[in-house]
């Protein structure tokens, strides 16, 4: 797994926060709006995720952890979320019309 130097994730995450402050700021304008927008997407490019809150967040873990840390991190959330997206699990219930 490629991962991005830590210098260009702080930048990249400096840029968010601040483009959200702005957009939180003026609501109505639409070329901070654009903006942030822009900047979050390349934050998730950056993380490898499809949120940018989510791509803050791995920013951040990323940022405070060292490697092998972070690295084990990203890997327990991988199996919690594949464990959480399989179904219930499938019992085979006999009913009075199965019979």
């Amino acid at each position: 797994m490629l991962l991005p130097a830590k210098a260009e994730v702080a930048r990249q995450l400096r840029r968010y926060r601040a483009w959200e402050r702005v957009m939180l700021a003026s609501p109505a304008d639409r070329g901070a709006r654009a903006t942030f927008e822009d900047s979050g997407y390349t934050l998730c490019v950056l993380m490898g995720k499809r949120c940018a809150r989510e791509a803050a967040d791995a920013a951040e873990r990323y940022l405070r952890t060292n490697l092998l840390t972070y690295l084990r991190e990203q890997d327990e959330r991988l199996c919690e979320t594949a464990s959480a997206r399989r179904g219930p699990p499938v019992t085979l219930l006999r009913t009075p019309a199965g019979r």
